[in-house]
């Protein structure tokens, strides 16, 4: 056709060794699909490949938080346009099947529509150090669970002269700190006493272990959400977790959301239409970011707890005739915006703060 748009709208199925990508063109004609190692070379030889197609308008990439993160980041570092792709293709699957390169394409399509639009996350940044030290901070916090469990189930089947000498102490971090020194006799291994001591003295080192590992991670935390969002991090409830949470899910190019109510949805805390015919209604959102749901339900149960205007609303809804579990959705709602706000304007000053 005379006058039709020159240049590659592209999509990527990214795996953990490869990534598949398509290409197509403004009218959605299937240029090629293609695969590349997950490697910076594989990275450069796919931008080559879409280079020599034509002009690179957009890229769709699967999976930007996982496999696709470093590709995102590449990509945006050459100045192109990324665009998040975290929806399934349950229709396309339902009618071609499914395979890398039919992926590849779906996501292509879903640019060129329209459908996904929203940029990926920027995680070349405080933020995303913010998102790794989470994730080692929770998975040091999930490990010290499962151990105080484990040592609590080897103090109560120990031997009763050890269960006594534990007694001293009431919570099992202090039975624990009495464990990390005690020493046993390795001559008789088959005797249940030894045997215990051993078991006990190795979990209770872990716990002490683990525990301090997750203080170490949790100071690291506190510095970082302190410089990426101080505004933030005064309000009420918003303490260190709440505020990273968010940041995680905002991402450090908060921009990218059109409006607050594009946040609120990514964090489940908006409404989601369920209308048909006569029928006029909205449900809950079960899925967007959870743990940024649950940073919302953590802020929301502390302001009713010491803020007295978020205790006045609960009880005006209360008296209106809403359920305490839909005033609460009302609350997370409002914090969203709040927040919302306050992020924008503390990562638009992030740059001249650092």
């Amino acid at each position: 056709m005379r006058g039709a748009p020159v240049g590659v709208i592209a999509g990527f199925d990214c795996h953990t060794d490869m990534h598949v990508s398509a290409a197509l063109d403004p009218l959605g004609r299937l240029l090629g699909t293609e695969s590349f190692r997950a490697t910076p070379d594989g990275y450069r030889q796919a931008l080559a490949w879409l280079g020599s197609l034509g002009p690179i308008i957009a890229v769709g990439v699967e999976s930007t938080g996982s496999f696709g993160a470093a590709l995102a980041r590449f990509l945006g570092e050459q100045g192109l346009r990324v665009i998040e792709i975290n929806q399934p293709h349950p229709y396309t699957k339902a009618r071609r099947g499914k395979n890398d390169a039919i992926d590849a394409e779906a996501a292509a399509r879903k640019v060129l529509s329209g459908e996904a639009t929203g940029a990926a996350k920027d995680t070349s940044g405080i933020v995303e150090a913010i998102r790794q030290l989470t994730v080692a901070r929770d998975g040091a916090i999930k490990a010290r669970a499962a151990a105080l469990c484990q040592f609590g189930d080897l103090v109560v089947t120990a031997p009763a002269p050890l269960r006594d000498r534990l007694a001293e102490r009431k919570t099992l971090e202090g039975k624990a700190a009495l464990c990390t020194p005690m020493r046993a006799d390795l001559s008789n291994r088959r005797d249940p006493t030894t045997a215990a001591k051993v078991a006990l003295r190795s979990v209770a080192r872990r716990i002490v272990t683990l525990t301090a590992e997750a203080a170490v991670l949790a100071a690291q935390l506190d510095r970082l959400v302190a410089i990426a969002a101080p505004t933030t991090l005064r309000q009420l409830g918003l303490g260190t977790q709440n505020t990273a949470a968010l940041l995680i899910a905002a991402g450090e190019n908060i921009e990218r959301f059109s409006s607050e109510a594009a946040f609120a949805h990514l964090c489940a805390a908006a409404p989601v239409p369920a209308s048909s015919g006569r029928t006029r209604r909205h449900r809950l959102n079960y899925s967007g970011n959870r743990q940024a749901n649950r940073a919302l339900h953590m802020i929301v149960i502390v302001r009713l707890r010491y803020c007295p205007m978020t205790r006045a609303y609960m009880d005006r809804r209360l008296r209106d005739g809403k359920t305490k579990l839909e005033t609460i959705r009302c609350l997370k709602r409002y914090v969203v915006r709040e927040v919302y706000r306050t992020l924008r304007a503390d990562l638009g000053t992030l740059a001249a703060r650092t």
